[in-house]
């Protein structure tokens, strides 16, 4: 543990690679070895630029990742991308395609892709994002992009996590106001219309006239900053500059104090976070639970107990047990 925290620490990638499968895996003894090297290279995380991605399926957020990211490398910066892929819930497998749909980036030296699964995990951000996100902020990149199902709760999860939170959205879709709900709107901080090209151009323009009419209406998150609407081609790489200004910008708005005070209320959300999570996994593994579960789930499908009072029986057993 105390070797790969050195190379991580120095920006190896692949010391980041296996240090994210050991936060990501499920195992116990990985599980033990993650936290220790978290602790080891905590000094290392917390300065670099964190912005959450998310949009409607469809909208092009990989393509725009790419021709994002590759920009941020242009100005020197390294760019780590955490996209997370929805999980069957069937078989809890995923495709994981983005790393393919992003392969000059990929192949960038300055860059690091990380897809992973979001598993059972709701709102589309996989539980050990934030573990991940600090591995990838102790291993020197400069900017960590986290790029969201883009369906569900995935959009409070993502803002949940970082710095500036930007919604990209199509450029024509019927009526553009109705196309997302206001409260996936009221958290962007940043907007940018894709597509805004060849045909599709005229739609760009007339979606970003009436976003900025709506996000006028809004009660900003931050009293002295409006979320601007901008206008990018990812296909075309054309906007890429302006987003990033949009972002220093909302950075600059809530100067160092806004952010600490920003991070220091998500750190205490995913701390609650994680003990629901542990309490959840605690309970499903209690012998007395696990004894009781089958005739109790049985009882609950045959309707002969209700589910209430089935889970306060469960309950019982593990606070007994506890």
């Amino acid at each position: 543990m105390t070797e790969l925290a050195a190379r991580l620490l120095a920006g190896e990638r692949r010391a980041l690679a296996r240090a994210m499968t050991l936060a990501e895996s499920s195992r116990a003894d990985h599980r033990k070895v993650a936290e220790k090297l978290l602790n080891a290279t905590m000094t290392g995380s917390g300065k670099s630029v964190r912005l959450g991605l998310s949009g409607p399926p469809g909208v092009g957020k990989s393509t725009f990742i790419e021709a994002f990211g590759l920009a941020l490398l242009q100005r020197g910066l390294k760019v780590a991308v955490l996209a997370v892929d929805p999980s069957s819930q069937r078989t809890g497998g995923s495709i994981l395609g983005d790393k393919t749909r992003m392969e000059a980036l990929s192949r960038a030296p300055g860059a690091f892709i990380r897809p992973s699964p979001a598993g059972r995990t709701l709102g589309g951000v996989a539980r050990r994002t934030r573990d991940c996100m600090l591995l990838a902020e102790a291993a020197g990149y400069d900017v960590i992009l986290i790029e969201t199902v883009g369906t569900g709760q995935s959009e409070t999860a993502v803002a949940d996590l970082t710095d500036s939170f930007l919604l990209i959205l199509p450029p024509a879709g019927g009526d553009e106001l109705q196309g997302i709900k206001k409260g996936v709107v009221e958290l962007a901080d940043l907007v940018a219309i894709n597509k805004a090209d060849g045909a599709l151009l005229d739609s760009a323009n007339r979606a970003a006239a009436e976003y900025r009419s709506a996000l006028r209406m809004l009660r900003p998150a931050a009293a002295n900053w409006v979320p601007p609407v901008i206008e990018v081609s990812a296909l075309q790489q054309v906007g890429m500059d302006q987003v990033w200004e949009a972002v220093t910008g909302h950075r600059g708005a809530l100067g160092p104090a806004g952010i600490a005070a920003k991070r220091k209320e998500q750190a205490h959300a995913w701390f609650w976070r994680e003990l629901q999570e542990g309490l959840l996994e605690a309970f499903r593994a209690d012998p007395a639970v696990a004894t009781a579960l089958p005739a109790i789930e049985e009882a609950v499908e045959q309707g002969s107990l209700l589910p209430g009072g089935a889970a306060k029986q469960l309950l019982a057993r593990f606070r007994t047990e506890g």
